[in-house]
This record gives structure tokens, C-alpha cells and sequence, in this order.
């Protein structure tokens, strides 16, 4: 584990910044000359180069640095709309935080990166493919193998695409995914892809990116038990980091080189690597890799039985995690004082926002006061007597007519209420009863069998009792169910309606129904194919008056639904054996509409048949087989969704997906 780790790494440290080949100070000493470059240009776009600049000098050894650097580059960019600058800084942002172990805040700037870079007009698709391979990289790294593999192969192809030549940038992604598939116990399909990227580094003779390479098909080979290849690939990429002057990825291959030379039992050789790279730790900030390399050392020590030499290493490493620990409280500073001055920033747009909308709002108003005088006078003037008469006669009829709906809708919604009741209830209670006779049955004859002295046939005979017992069970909680879910439809809420961040709410039920289905359905967790989930949330959706409560019962339902639906069809194309290119999928939009707000959920499973779209918003009817659904949670949502005066509505085509479509009003 500790090697997938170390490439994962060496991934985010090469393949980052657009190609650039990110070394330390000691290849290179710009320091000076980027220094007087900031002090003395007046040019922003060059400033905030400058800035990334040195925020890349200083990501191996002094992240809280290069954390500053990047945050000052990001107010400036923001501040100029300069949005390849803001991009540009977020990627390295994510890249330092990953350097650093910050996983989830290193994912929230990969995204933001990745929105940044749907917005640019040149070098779009090579933007985005950067974006989505440290999205891959980081939910690699935090466990989300399944997700992380979406993101690195659909960076493979935007690369592609986009015809990016940078052996430091494109070779990534197929590395990552040789790693995923690694851990998914599929070796063949491992080294397919990290042979991939060897050969792109290679072809484009970049040595760093060919060492990351070569350690990763050795990897691949090592675990596959072919050390005779993996010894060799070793050797490759120890070949090719010679070329460079000692840094931190240096440390990082001789610690890994190291690891499998222990493995491999050359022990002399093992000590003298983990101890070369402890050394070239001296005077760097490579605390992390000092400790592996501190730990390795105390190992191999400990298995040639030479424990004064195992303290002294022991003793090294919880020196060198006690900086780790100082530097580690200065990174979280740097990252509290970056939160503070994007909520400043953030509260200063809102302001300003506010007081365009006002004056909008304003001058509509005063137009349409104006409109309405004109209109009421002229129709005043020439129709008064005629308008009168017309609004009286409508007003009449409209009552009539509403009273004629709502006593309509009562009776029909009563008798579909009664007729579901009736059939879900009468169900389970016939099973009950038909087993509760048979096991009566059963009974008396297991008696005469007692009588007769034949246990052998009691014995079987009860059995058959306790399965019966058993469905008798079943059924009756099926029953239980149904009446609580009766009472849970009836109930009205007594939530009260309070400002609700939409975007926050749709989010975080997303991720609720996503893990839940992962941790309760076995069948879900069968699909061979990754389910991707593709979200994009208005920021100008805000806060909305709701009951957050109620609402996120109605997301809930439709996640749900979604998920069931493209989880079904990706087991039936299994079974079918015509699987394809298909590629399971779950989509939700927000968006701001005038004075309302849309939230759309979307899968691409196999859709709703039109004969069934008059009845999916009725208590009881489900498509699900007998079991597996109530039928009551669309009849809840539209209840629900009704209460909060918006609407919801499905668009669906058969065989290619369904769409429900919220409307609320701001």
C-alpha cells in the first residue's frame, strides 16, 4: 500500500502545472530573478505568473509558502477576471494540498479548477483534462476508486482530444488508472495502462516522467510476482533520476527502491538507499519522507538483529514528526487566512448584487406602476360599465368551477386511496393466512406422526413449520410497512419553512442517497460498471424558503429512483451480454429561472413507458416487482412539492433515461 501511495504522489507532483516539470531549487535557483520580476512589473497577467511561479519553487519544500503564493495569485486573478489565472492557480492548489495530504480541500479546488476551466475559450479540453485527473488522483487517494477511475479515463480521452504533446502532463491519467485497476485485483488491465504511459514518457525522452513511469510498471510486475521484470523497470527509472540533481523525488524513488530491495532480501543495499535518501532529507523540509525513510531503515535494522542502529533510527523519525507536526499547523494558518479573504470577497460581490438588483427591481417597479395607471385609465374611460359586468360573470363561474374540481378531485383521490389500501393491504394478509392454514395443517399432522413414532418425518414436517413461520413474517412486516408508509403520507408537516442554501441541500442528499444505496443493497454494489454522477449547481441559486426537511425527503425518492433505474439496466445489459459502451449515469442541475428555481434529477436507465406517465404521481402505483416499493414515494414528493406552491414534472424517454423537473418559487 505504501507504494501505490508513492506513486499516487509522484503523479501529482509531475504531472501538474500545464507540463511544467516541477523540480526543486536545486536543479534550477530562479528565486532571485522571480523575486525582482514581482518587485518591478506592473503588468497583473505577469504578476500572477510570477506568482505560480514561485509557488511551484517552493511546493516540495516549503508548501506553506507556496500556499501563500497561490492564494495572492488567486485574489489578483479574481480581481482582474483573469480566468486561466484562476484556473491555473487552482489546479496547483490542489496539486500543494495533495503534496500535503489535504485531501478534501485539495478535491474542493480541483473542482473549482475544473469549473474554471469549462469557461475558457483556448485550451479548454487540456484544461479540463488536468482538472479531471487530480479529481481522479484525489478521490483515488481519500478511497473512491470506482469514482476516481470516471475521472482518469475521461482525462485520458480529453488529452487525446486535445492533442497535448507534454509527456509531464498526459502520461498521468493512464498511470492512475493502471494503479485503480490495480487495486481492483485486475492486473492485465493494470499494466495495459501503465505500459500506456510508460511509452508516451518515452517517446518524448522526458527522464522525471519516465522515472515515475518505469516505478509504476515495476510496480505492476511486482505484483504480479515477477520480480525479474520489476528489478528491471527499477533499474530504469534509477537510471533516469540520476539525470537529475538530488529533490524530493529523488527521496521519494530511493525510499521506494529501497522498500523493494527488503522485500526482495538484499538487505546492505536496502540500508544504503533509505539511508542516501535520509541524508539528501538534511537541511530540506522533507520531514515525511525523512520518516519513510527513518522507517525503513529501523526495519531492515531490526531484521539483521542490530538494535542499537534500530533506536537510533527510531529516535530520528519522532524527531523529524514533531517538525512535521509545526509545519503542518502553518499550512492550516495559510489555508484559514485564504477561507477568510474569499468570504470577504464573497460578502462584498453579495453586496454589491444586492444593490443592482435593488435598483433593477426599482426601476421595473416604477415601469410598471406606470403601465398598470395608463391601462386602468384608458379601460376606465371606454369600458368601465362592460369590464364590470365581464369580471363579475368570470368570478362567478370561476367559483363555481373550482368547487366543482376540488369536490371532483376529493372523490377520486378517495377512491384510488381506498382501491390502493384494499389491494397492497390484501396482499400480504392472503399470504399470511394461506400459510398460517397450511402450517395448522402441518401441525396436526406432524401429531399423528408423533403418535406413530416416525421423527424423522416430524422433523421435516417442522421444518416446514418454521419456513412457513418465516414468510408469515415476512409478509406481515411487508404489511407493517405499507401502513407506515400510509401514515407516513397522510402525516402533513410541521416543519417550519426557514432559508435553505438549495445547492448545499441538493449535495448533501446526493451523497446521503449515493453511500446509503452502497452500504444497504448487495445488488447495487454487484454492478460491474462505475456509476457516474455528474452534478452542475447554479451559484446564483442562493437561499430559498423551504422545509429543508421535507424537501430533502423529496430528493431522497427521486436519487433513488434514479440510481434503481440505471443500476437495472446495467444488470440487464450484463445478463444480455450487450452491455456496449454503455456507461451508467446520475445528473443533477440547479438553476435560477426568473423568480423561480429549477432542480432537475436525470438517469439514463431505461425511461418510463408513456402508458404509465399518468400514474407515477398516484399512491400505491409502482414499476418496481412485488416487494421492492410501496408506491409511495413519488405521491409523497408531489404532495410535498405541492404544499411549497412549486410543481414537479417528468420528461422521459423510453430506453434512453428519465427527468424530474422541481419548480419552486423564490
Amino acid at each position: 500500500m505504501k507504494k501505490l501511495a508513492f506513486i499516487l504522489l509522484l503523479l501529482s507532483l509531475v504531472c501538474n502545472a500545464k507540463g511544467q516539470a516541477v523540480l526543486g531549487p536545486s536543479a534550477l535557483d530562479p528565486l532571485d530573478t522571480l523575486r525582482y520580476r514581482l518587485q518591478t512589473t506592473s503588468n497583473d497577467t505577469v504578476r500572477v505568473k510570477t506568482l505560480i511561479s514561485l509557488s511551484n519553487y517552493y511546493a516540495f519544500s516549503r508548501q506553506d509558502s507556496s500556499i501563500y503564493f497561490l492564494t495572492e495569485s488567486i485574489r489578483l486573478s479574481d480581481k482582474m477576471n483573469y480566468t486561466y489565472g484562476s484556473f491555473a492557480s487552482y489546479s496547483k492548489l490542489s496539486f500543494v494540498l495533495n503534496a500535503v495530504s489535504n485531501y478534501p480541500r485539495g478535491l474542493q479546488m480541483a473542482l473549482k479548477s475544473l469549473k474554471l476551466a469549462e469557461q475558457l475559450k483556448t485550451k479548454r479540453k487540456e484544461s479540463m483534462a488536468e482538472a479531471y485527473h487530480m479529481m481522479g488522483l484525489l478521490n483515488n487517494r481519500m478511497g473512491n476508486d470506482s469514482i476516481g477511475l470516471v475521472y482518469s479515463l475521461r482525462s485520458i480521452q480529453l488529452f487525446k482530444e486535445s492533442g497535448v504533446q507534454a509527456a509531464e502532463v498526459n502520461f498521468g491519467p493512464s498511470l492512475n488508472a493502471a494503479l485503480i485497476y490495480l487495486r481492483f485485483h485486475k492486473p492485465d488491465s493494470a499494466l495495459f495502462y501503465a505500459k500506456m504511459g510508460y511509452e508516451i514518457t518515452s517517446h518524448y525522452r522526458s527522464s522525471i516522467a519516465l522515472t515515475v513511469a518505469a516505478g509504476a510498471v515495476a510496480l505492476v510486475y511486482e505484483q504480479m510476482h515477477n520480480l525479474q521484470l520489476a528489478r528491471q523497470y527499477e533499474s530504469l527509472g534509477l537510471h533516469a533520476i540520476k539525470q537529475y540533481p538530488p529533490d524530493m523525488l529523488t527521496v521519494r524513488f530511493y525510499n521506494n527502491y529501497a522498500r523493494f530491495l527488503k522485500r526482495t532480501g538484499n538487505l546492505d543495499s536496502c540500508i544504503y538507499y533509505a539511508r542516501t535518501a535520509l541524508q539528501l532529507c538534511q537541511n530540506r523540509n522533507y520531514g515525511e519522507h525523512a520518516t519513510d525513510a527513518a522507517t525503513i531503515l529501523t526495519e531492515a535494522y531490526e531484521t539483521q538483529q542490530m538494535p542499537d542502529s534500530a533506536l537510533k533510527y527510531i529516535k530520528a523519525m519522532l524527531a523529524i514528526r514533531d517538525t512535521i507536526f509545526n509545519q503542518t499547523k502553518l499550512q492550516q494558518v495559510a489555508l484559514l487566512n485564504f477561507d477568510e479573504g474569499q468570504r470577504q470577497t464573497d460578502i462584498a460581490i453579495a453586496k454589491e448584487r444586492y444593490r443592482n438588483k435593488v435598483r433593477f427591481f426599482a426601476l421595473i417597479s416604477a415601469v410598471g406602476i406606470f403601465l398598470l395607471l395608463v391601462i386602468i385609465l384608458y379601460r376606465n374611460n371606454l369600458q368601465k360599465q362592460k369590464a364590470k359586468n365581464s369580471i363579475e360573470k368570470a368570478y362567478s363561474e370561476l367559483k363555481t368551477t373550482q368547487a366543482q374540481l376540488v369536490q371532483s378531485e376529493k372523490m377520486a383521490s378517495l377512491g384510488e386511496l381506498t382501491a390502493g389500501i384494499a389491494h397492497e393491504i390484501q396482499n400480504p394478509l392472503n399470504f399470511v393466512n394461506n400459510f398460517s392454514e397450511v402450517n395448522k395443517e402441518l401441525l396436526a399432522e406432524m401429531n399423528d406422526e408423533i403418535a406413530k413414532g416416525n421423527y424423522e418425518d416430524v422433523r421435516s414436517i417442522a421444518k416446514d413449520v418454521m419456513d412457513n413461520q418465516e414468510k408469515i413474517n415476512l409478509h406481515g412486516k411487508r404489511a407493517d410497512a405499507i401502513v407506515k408508509n400510509m401514515l407516513q403520507h397522510s402525516r402533513s408537516s410541521s416543519g417550519k419553512k426557514e432559508p435553505t442554501d438549495i445547492n448545499e441541500l441538493t449535495d448533501e442528499y446526493l451523497r446521503l442517497a449515493y453511500h446509503r444505496l452502497r452500504a444497504k443493497d448487495k445488488a447495487f454494489n454487484a454492478v460491474p460498471m462505475a456509476i457516474g454522477i455528474e452534478s452542475d449547481l447554479d451559484p446564483s441559486v442562493g437561499k430559498v424558503s423551504i422545509v429543508p426537511q421535507d424537501i430533502g425527503r423529496v430528493l431522497l425518492n427521486l436519487y433513488n429512483n434514479a440510481f434503481y433505474a440505471v443500476n437495472e439496466k446495467a444488470k440487464l445489459l450484463q445478463l444480455s451480454k450487450e452491455g456496449g459502451d454503455y456507461g451508467p449515469r446520475v445528473t443533477v442541475n440547479t438553476k435560477k429561472k426568473g423568480d423561480k428555481i429549477l432542480i432537475s434529477v436525470a438517469d439514463n436507465g431505461n425511461g418510463i413507458r408513456k402508458e404509465m406517465l399518468d400514474k407515477i404521481f398516484q399512491p400505491f402505483f409502482t414499476t418496481k416487482p412485488t416487494g421492492q416499493g410501496t408506491g409511495l414515494g413519488l405521491s409523497l414528493a408531489y404532495d410535498i412539492i405541492k404544499a411549497h406552491g412549486g410543481e414537479i414534472k417528468v420528461e422521459t424517454q423510453e430506453g434512453k433515461g428519465s427527468e424530474f423537473i422541481i419548480l419552486l418559487r423564490i
